[in-house]
């Protein structure tokens, strides 16, 4: 495939496995990854590519303005010239530079909203396959189109990446006047379409997906092509059936762009996508019940230690003697020591590690797992090696089926199978050695619009949560008395309750937006920015939202975002920070946490410890700083072993046929 290496740049082959467009996995030794990592974060400081895209983007809007004058007619007759122009020409950068500034003519035209600048140059950023670090507030949603549209007009199946359904069905609604002028069909993909509305939708010349929706399909392409492996088997089937590939969904990984690419590219990548289907197991209830009765049998630490940094339960050899006395008598799998010990460590996992509401929320009966760093519910999504089951048994829920896998892969190696791949977000700097090092994505960091005007007010910590709670409400009941809105960021869905209770005690107006409203998300949002508007919000509200400035409020100071937890990541502290203060408005921030946090003790404890007893500002700012180093360190250790293991694990099984 000559013509697609030109485009790539990337000296990686398309893979021949699939029936499409897709890239080998990358091959690379621990100095090229090394090397890669430090030139990345070298490069993300630098400003020359910078200098680079404001001349360009500089042109491109001279050459807009320049269509001014056009009627829409003839607007429309030039744009629908650029599909040929760009088939023929796709370097052509006299053509890209039409083609960037016909777009942003007609978004001005037809949304009322033209490209500034900056947004071209994140535009510009993206269709050269790179990571644009752009300030919160500053219309990532507007910048990916033009480079969307000018990469489908090249004949590039493109994929618009975001973190659920409801931003994926939003931005395309919202945006699908300027691709139906440039005659691109526009598909959408929701969690509950069949796979006969999905394949439509990924026929489009632009698809909005969530990256969820789009891994596992990907996945299920996979699984279908184990039935038909090698061309000659895909080539007969084609003939047979009239279609290529059978009943695959994908036309290819050509072109994507990934809103939120911290979140998706890093935050969610510590854990493997599986692919599996739902086994029958009538003994379930019993043997997960026995197991978590023996688990609260035992005592911490005399039978087991837990690692919360980790994760980990361990049993020591008392736990695993007391155990072996507790199962005798016991049939089935109990009579296994290597069994009965998993089985009791999942026990003591549920028990000890995960919480309702932070970890899960019930439904309807169901346990629902919540995601961490969007705060929202992760539907279909369940814990692999029956702790899932384990949980439901502690619940008191419906226990389903044992899962049996069907196919695997992380996050790290799908997106890196594109051929052209980019992402937005408004925290990457931090990143930008791990971008290139995992994705070959060079960091660029885009300048703001305007000047920023929010103000920092600065950190109290509090000696537990009540007394964090309290002093959370009295800041919120002076603000509240002269009508600046309020935004409250909390890390669960517990937190989030416990702070809407004592809101409530004190006669406080407010609204909860987390996992168990999520459906109101957009009307909430919509209300945050009013005058006298209290929020109380898990990171739901952290992403993908802009909470506009209700009549009046900009006089007041604009929107108020106060943290009561710190993250594990400091880039989520800085996405809650950045609803207050966008595109130039008034706001300010201020964090307002409590000493007994899970951040601090988890990663910590030495300097919490020291912290307590001196009580000195600068400790608890130095806690804070190396409670979120380690979290991250830790995070990234996760990563690359799970990347790794995901090789191992298909290496290992090749015999079998791939995991994917």
């Amino acid at each position: 495939m000559p013509e697609v290496q030109g485009i790539l740049g990337f000296g990686r082959l398309p893979r021949g496995v699939a029936p499409y467009l897709e890239l080998a996995d990358p091959v690379s030794n621990a100095v090229d990854r090394w090397l890669e990592r430090r030139l990345g974060t070298a490069l993300g400081h630098l400003p020359l590519t910078r200098w680079r895209l404001a001349r360009r983007a500089r042109r491109i809007v001279a050459l807009s303005e320049r269509l001014g004058p056009v009627d829409d007619d003839g607007l429309r007759a030039r744009a629908l010239s650029l599909r040929s122009r760009l088939l023929s020409r796709p370097g052509d950068a006299a053509t890209l530079d039409l083609a960037f500034a016909t777009v942003r003519e007609v978004s001005a035209r037809l949304l009322g909203k033209a490209h500034y600048t900056v947004q071209i140059m994140g535009a510009l950023a993206l269709y050269e396959g790179r990571l644009v670090e752009m300030a919160t507030g500053e219309g990532k949603t507007l910048t990916a189109v033009p480079a969307a549209v000018v990469a489908a007009l090249s004949g590039m199946p493109v994929h618009v990446v975001t973190v659920n359904d409801y931003l994926a069905a939003r931005d395309a609604e919202e945006l699908r006047p300027v691709f139906d002028f440039f005659g691109l069909a526009v598909g959408v993909i929701d969690s509950d379409m069949d796979a006969a509305a999905r394949a439509a939708a990924y026929r489009c010349d632009v698809t909005y997906i969530s990256n969820k929706n789009l891994t596992f399909d990907y996945l299920r392409d996979r699984v279908a092509l184990r039935e038909m492996r090698g061309r000659g088997r895909r080539q007969v089937k084609s003939l047979l059936e009239g279609q290529a590939g059978g009943a695959l969904m994908l036309r290819g990984l050509a072109f994507a762009i990934v809103d939120e690419a911290d979140s998706v590219l890093v935050d969610e990548a510590r854990t493997p996508l599986i692919l599996s289907t739902t086994a029958g197991d009538a003994d379930a209830a019993a043997l997960y019940g026995t197991a978590l009765a023996l688990a609260r049998a035992l005592k911490g630490p005399r039978d087991y230690r837990v690692d919360r940094m980790m994760r980990q339960i361990t049993l020591t050899d008392a736990g695993r003697a007391r155990l072996t006395e507790a199962a005798e008598g016991l049939e089935g799998l109990w009579r296994v020591r290597r069994a009965r010990e998993e089985l009791v460590r999942q026990g003591l996992s549920a028990l000890e590690l995960f919480e309702h509401g932070r970890d899960y929320v019930v439904i309807e009966g169901k346990v629902q797992i919540v995601d961490e760093f969007t705060g929202r519910i992760m539907a279909d999504r369940s814990w692999q090696g029956g702790l899932h089951q384990m949980i439901e048994a502690r619940e008191g829920v419906e226990i389903t089926g044992r899962k049996e896998t069907l196919a695997r892969i992380t996050y790290q190696r799908f997106f890196r199978r594109y051929a052209r791949l980019s992402g937005m977000t408004g925290t990457g700097m931090e990143l930008a050695g791990e971008f290139r090092d995992t994705f070959a994505l060079p960091l660029v960091r885009i300048p703001t619009h305007r000047v920023g005007r929010r103000r920092h007010l600065g950190t109290r910590f509090l000696r537990d949560a009540d007394a964090r709670w309290q002093a959370v409400a009295d800041r919120v009941a002076a603000l509240h008395a002269r009508g600046q809105p309020v935004l409250i960021g909390t890390r669960s869905v517990e937190a989030s309750e416990a702070c809407a209770e004592v809101l409530a005690a004190r006669g406080l107006p407010h609204v909860v937006l987390n996992a168990r409203q999520d459906g109101e998300e957009a009307e909430v949002v919509a209300r945050a920015g009013r005058q006298g508007a209290i929020t109380v919000a898990t990171n739901i509200a952290g992403r993908g939202t802009d909470i506009k400035l209700g009549e009046g409020v900009a006089d007041l100071g604009g929107l108020h975002v106060i943290l009561t937890e710190f993250h594990e990541s400091s880039r989520i502290d800085r996405q809650l920070y950045g609803r207050a203060g966008r595109q130039g408005d008034p706001g300010s921030t201020e964090a307002i946490v409590a000493l007994t946090d899970e951040l601090f003790s988890r990663f910590a404890p030495r300097l919490l410890w020291v912290a307590r007893r001196l009580r000195l500002p600068p400790l608890y700012r130095l806690m804070r700083l190396a409670a979120q180093a380690r979290a991250e360190a830790e995070h990234a250790t996760t990563r690359r072993e799970q990347t790794k293991t995901d090789r191992d694990f298909e290496r290992a099984l090749a015999f079998t046929g791939p995991m994917e």
